[in-house]
């Protein structure tokens, strides 16, 4: 693939790699759109690291982008499934619909803007490569 046509996804990466370094920042400024049930420590301390570690890897996959095809596509698909589990919870319980339009919004934003840019033959590249 050549390299221009990976150059949206990688400044994805790196923008979507940042922002999953900011969820702490976020839960702080707008506890209302980023923090379910706030004051749950233990919650908040695994969402943060978990999507600490994923910002970071996923800055890492911005400089070659065709080498972590899977790692891209895990945070796609798992953000939308995320992000959709999120909405119907938001939306059943009334004291969470601030979410709707903070982490809801950012992880289905997140899904949509990886599916469109992720090259999709993963499974021919991977074969390729062995």
């Amino acid at each position: 693939m050549p390299h221009n046509d990976l150059k949206g996804l990688r400044i994805s990466l790196i923008a979507i790699g940042i922002a999953f370094l900011m969820v702490y920042p976020l839960m702080l400024i707008w506890p209302s759109g980023w923090s379910w049930q706030p004051g749950q420590h233990e919650y908040e301390q695994m969402i943060i690291g978990i999507y600490a570690t994923l910002g970071i890897f996923l800055l890492w996959a911005s400089r070659k982008p065709e080498a972590h095809l899977s790692l891209i596509w895990f945070t796609a698909w798992s953000s939308a499934v995320h992000g959709g589990i999120m909405a119907v919870q938001a939306l059943v319980d009334p004291a969470e619909r601030g979410h709707l339009p903070g982490d809801v919004a950012a992880l289905l934003l997140v899904a949509v803007v990886l599916a469109l840019l992720t090259p999709r033959d993963v499974v021919g590249r991977i074969r390729a490569s062995d």
